[in-house]
């Protein structure tokens, strides 16, 4: 039998503890980080970005912004 939400009964909790249990799930996954190498075409677009920025350092949205755009499509 398959693991599935059900199974488990992950579909039974309320929204907030199934985001704070995806939190749990993905910070074990970033601690096993190293089991997941990046691939050669991974690792390319990050070096044309850390490049692009030490270039181009001034353009950038400020994380305020990128927030107060969402929220404002969202109609919060």
């Amino acid at each position: 039998m398959a693991v599935t939400a059900k199974s488990l009964g992950i579909d039974k909790l309320d929204v907030d503890d199934r985001l704070a249990l995806v939190e749990e799930i993905w910070a074990s996954i970033c601690a096993d980080a190293e089991r997941f190498p990046l691939s050669v075409s991974q690792r390319a677009e990050l070096d044309r970005r850390v490049a692009d920025d030490d270039e181009f350092p001034d353009d950038v949205v400020p994380w305020d912004e990128v927030k107060a755009s969402v929220r404002a499509r969202l109609g919060r």
